[in-house]
């Protein structure tokens, strides 16, 4: 009995033995997998193996990252612009309202009545709102430049990052102070980041040195893994932050932008600007746009893959901006850096998505107040030094329409052209055939030529012509007697372009209607190549020049000589116009020019 109890014990405690060490030999064996796992994908997405710590591949694990307290709290807030509603000052309220404007280029008087931690609409697509990030997400520096901005429009772009990001991926907020002249933006900022917002510091530029070397101050600053960059008058939207920071988790040299919302300059109204679009520029370097692609819109939350970015509101890992070499040093102030760093991370081996599920709300100015710091055509240096280093041969296509930028001196490149040799950066006509492949369809860089051309001459008073005046800052547009017949001055030489628009000939103003109601007076506004307001097609047959595709054609008042559109009518005299010179080859191409 003692022997068969001896045996037994012998038994179990032997095979208890051998169960441990199975799984602590399993557990090696998966933990040796897992390492495998991630560097096998690091290869995959063309990371040498030192890099594939930086491609989160080790844990999958995904989670809701939504805040949903703070959720249900906004959803209850109720006062001025709150949700985002238009917002009205009162006429008691009026008193700063001139002077703050004129100095801001928006409502700064009613900014002061918001609250700076305001609720704003949730207008994602539906299904962001159930959608899982992955759980370990790399740490956040967000760098704010800013020049002489209004308190409560740099603070509420502050308090919304804060309040919107969650608080152990945040580690710091950076505002750079490019030589700011507004009292409170040095030590009033400074105490009250301090004492209120203690995750942001201010860096104050000891003079202006522009957007792009600001931007440069506080990435060299930033000590987190991603580097996002905003502008000085925005707000953050809910779960803003884990969709601009999962494909860099997954591939460090991916580029992440957010959907840039529009915060209306007069009411603080937050709308959506359009549900998506990847960026684009035309041959003159004015930023433009192309429609979503098909598989795009099949997966309508997902990144998608879009040549240019915006400029001032994107993601980008820290190592991966200054592989890059970060923004090139000898651009000044602002202008080109937008294309100079799309073009390097698609050509050096990264690439760039839009993220539909990350919302970021920005107001565009009515117009800039603040004086150029740069002397001379700096813009145009900027374009001529992106064109030298990146663009190759195309590079001919943006000195045809602005010939002067090849007399002008780029400085040293040296630098430049060496980073592109060593990161073994692709050919310009690669992003061009693989990236920006249907840009040519829209913005093709040799133009077809226009519609047609010459003064436009109505039939009902056929003694006036369509007259652009330029008076100094006044641009209208309306009719006058034909300098043809009169031998007046008088600006009546238009082109009907490839675009689709008419512009006094040489010139960048555009004939433009907003007003959808009948009678809309047209006026000249800059052109933006996107149809719209400003989109207009010839009717040879009928002699129309019919605006917006909504059958409101071009009429005119001979009496007070005004300009406007009214719904089309068949027996109206005044509707019917000659173009002098018209291309009927093209006009029968309608419908093929200028498609994307």
């Amino acid at each position: 009995m003692k022997r068969n109890t001896k045996s037994l014990l012998k038994f179990f405690l032997l095979s208890a033995v051998t169960v441990l060490i199975t799984v602590l030999i399993f557990r090696i064996f998966k933990s040796v997998n897992y390492v495998e796992q991630a560097h096998l994908v690091g290869l995959i997405h063309g990371a040498q193996p030192e890099e594939s710590q930086h491609v989160n591949h080790i844990d999958n694990e995904k989670i809701d990252w939504h805040d949903l307290e703070r959720i249900r709290r906004d959803a209850l807030r109720k006062g001025l612009g709150e949700q985002g509603a238009p917002a009205y000052l009162s006429p008691t309220e009026m008193k700063n309202y001139d002077e703050l404007y004129k100095v801001n280029g928006f409502n700064a008087a009613l900014s002061d009545k918001i609250a700076l931690d305001r609720a704003v609409p949730d207008i994602r697509h539906r299904g962001c709102k159930t959608k899982k990030y992955l759980k370990n997400l790399p740490s956040v520096s967000v760098i704010v430049p800013f020049h002489n901005e209004h308190w409560t429009t740099l603070l509420r772009t502050v308090v919304s990052v804060i309040n919107r990001s969650p608080p152990q991926i945040l580690k710091e907020i950076i505002l750079v102070d490019d030589a700011s002249t507004k009292p409170f933006s040095r030590k009033p900022l400074d105490d009250y980041l301090a004492a209120n917002l203690t995750k942001s510091r201010v860096i104050h530029l000891p003079e202006r040195s522009g957007l792009i070397r600001a931007r440069l101050a506080g990435a060299r600053e930033a000590t987190s893994d991603v580097l996002i960059f905003l502008d000085s008058h925005t707000e953050a939207n809910i779960n803003w932050l884990p969709p601009l920071l999962e494909p860099i988790a997954q591939d460090y040299k991916t580029c992440v932008c957010p959907f840039i919302d529009v915060i209306q300059f007069e009411t603080f109204q937050y709308r959506s600007q359009d549900e998506g679009a990847r960026g684009a520029f035309d041959w003159e370097f004015f930023y433009k746009r192309l429609p979503l692609l098909a598989e795009d819109l099949k997966h309508p939350t997902e990144p998608f893959k879009s040549p240019i970015m915006a400029g001032g509101l994107f993601a980008i890992s820290r190592k991966f901006f200054w592989e890059l070499g970060g923004y090139d040093e000898g651009l000044d102030i602002w202008g080109g850096e937008q294309y100079e760093l799309s073009f390097k991370i698609w050509q050096c081996g990264g690439q760039m998505v839009d993220a539909p599920c990350s919302r970021v709300g920005h107001i565009y100015r009515k117009f800039s107040p603040f004086p150029n710091p740069g002397k001379g055509d700096f813009v145009g240096r900027n374009y001529r030094r992106v064109a030298e280093v990146w663009m190759d041969e195309y590079a001919q296509y943006l000195y045809k329409r602005r010939p002067h930028y090849k007399q002008i001196d780029p400085g040293d490149l040296t630098e430049q052209k060496a980073l592109r040799e060593r990161l073994k950066c692709k050919p310009f006509k690669w992003f061009m055939e693989h990236i920006a492949f249907d840009l040519p369809l829209k913005y093709p860089p040799i133009e077809p030529g226009d519609f047609g051309t010459g003064e436009i001459r109505n039939l009902g008073a056929p003694e006036f012509c369509v007259d652009a005046m330029f008076k100094g800052k006044d641009q209208v547009v309306g009719i006058a007697e034909c300098v043809s017949d009169t031998k007046k001055v008088g600006e009546q030489n238009f082109s009907l372009t490839w675009h689709k628009d008419i512009r006094p000939k040489g010139k960048s103003m555009c004939l433009d209607v907003s007003d959808p109601n009948d009678k809309a007076d047209v006026v000249l506004f800059p052109c933006h190549g996107m149809k719209g307001n400003q989109y207009w097609k010839y009717d040879v047959e009928k002699q129309w020049f019919v605006h917006g595709g909504n059958m409101r054609c071009l009429d005119c008042d001979p009496g007070q000589k005004r300009l406007y559109v009214r719904a089309c009518d068949m027996d109206s005299k005044t509707q019917k116009w000659r173009l002098e010179n018209v291309n009927l080859t093209m006009i029968s191409n309608w419908d093929n020019i200028g498609v994307a």
